[in-house]
Formats: structure tokens, sequence, C-alpha cells
């Protein structure tokens, strides 16, 4: 089972320190990443020398069908799980020693939504998050290379009976099951979240899902390869 269409258009800010504006069919997302010479302050407190990668994710105003106030895209508590969520995937393919004492910020921002904004932001991310982290490399900022794995994301849900990679809205608002799955490059899960959203599912639909997703992620992570040298 294949996602829909994914376009990239890397490095669409001029300024960032990494960029691009990532599609999963009608869903849009322009990921940036910036690179802060600091760290958060708990790490401070703690006397420890390796840096963060952390993210936030917002909605834009007419994202969706309807509009968001401004400011409250990014202050829901949906954006703020969505955010740690994305902070997380990506820190699980960073090595944070690497990084040295400085922070990795990746925006992302959904420029327009018909399902699986998250998985998008955390598709996108990642090629935002290589692009930085290779300028500092060559730029000769940090002595190595601090990217781990590759890392990928993707909904998987049961519509009307039949079982879909990728949802897009009408699908992810109807289905009776909906997951969404994070991967790295080795195949390994670094997250998986699920709920029945109608009749409780059982561990072969789950186990079912998690195949059709690590062969949908399979072919993400092969577009990300093209994108982030």
């Amino acid at each position: 089972m294949h996602t829909r269409p994914i376009k990239i258009v890397k490095n669409y800010l001029q300024h960032a320190e990494g960029s691009c504006l990532f599609s999963m069919g009608g869903t849009t997302v322009l990921c940036v990443a910036t690179v802060e010479e600091k760290v958060p302050p708990f790490i401070e407190e703690k006397g420890l020398d390796h840096g963060w990668v952390t993210a936030e994710y917002s909605m834009m105003p007419r994202a969706g069908k309807q509009r968001t106030p401004r400011g409250k895209g990014a202050g829901s508590g949906r954006s703020q799980e969505i955010s740690r969520l994305i902070g997380r995937s990506l820190r699980a393919v960073v090595d944070l020693n690497a990084l040295g004492k400085r922070t990795i910020l990746i925006d992302c921002d959904v420029l327009r939504a018909d399902g699986g904004t998250r998985t998008a932001s955390i598709n996108g991310g990642y090629i935002a998050l290589s692009l930085a982290l290779k300028k500092l490399y060559r730029n000769k900022i940090i002595d190595s290379m601090p990217l781990k794995d590759y890392c990928a994301a993707v909904s998987v849900g049961i519509y009307r009976g039949k079982m879909i990679v990728d949802l897009c809205a009408v699908e992810d608002n109807g289905a009776d099951v909906d997951l969404n799955v994070v991967m790295n490059g080795s195949g390994r899960l670094l997250e998986v979240q699920g709920t029945a959203e109608g009749e409780p599912f059982s561990r072969h639909d789950l186990n079912a899902m998690l195949d059709r997703a690590a062969v949908a992620i399979k072919s993400i992570l092969d577009i990300q390869k093209k994108y982030c040298s």
C-alpha cells in the first residue's frame, strides 16, 4: 500500500539553517530548522554537556476548512502534544553529545491540512534537521554528523472495513481505527499512537497495520534519502 503523492521543495527558506516544504497528498507543511547556540535551562541546571532537539507545531489560520484564530493553533493542547511527538521522534535519531551545547528547533507550520499533519511534519522535519546538521558539519562547527539514523512516519487506519495507509481528512474523520507510526531507518519503532474510534480492534489488525506502515515508511525513507544530501 502506498502513501499519497509526496512533493518536497528543499531549502525553501533562504535564511534558515535547514528547511523544506513537504506535501503528502493535500497536506502541506513548512518545516524549518533553526540552530541556537544555547541549551534549555534544565540541561544547564544539571550540568550536562549535550545539546537538544525540539519542535513546535502549529496550524495556520486557514489550513483547514474553518479558520483557526492566530496563536490558538500553536497554543492548543493538541498542538503541544504533536510538538512533543515530533521532538521525541527526531531526538531518537540524533546523538545529542555530538551536537554539542546547542539547540535545533524544528518549526512545523501546517499550510494546508488534509489528514496526516503530524506524520508529514515528522517526515519534513527530519529533512530540515538533516540539512541544518550538514551545514554545521560543512562549516566545521561540529566535528562529526550527529545523525544516527533516518526517521519517518505514516498514518494507517481502518475506514469502512478497509485498511488504508496515509489517510486523508475524510478517511481520518470517519475511521474506525486510527494509528500513527514512527520508525527509524532500520525499521525499528520509535512511537505508535493508536485509537479505536469505533469498535475495538484485534491484535491481528494491529500487526497488519504495523506491517502496512513499515512498507509505506520504507518508501518515504527512500524519498528522504534523495533530499538529505
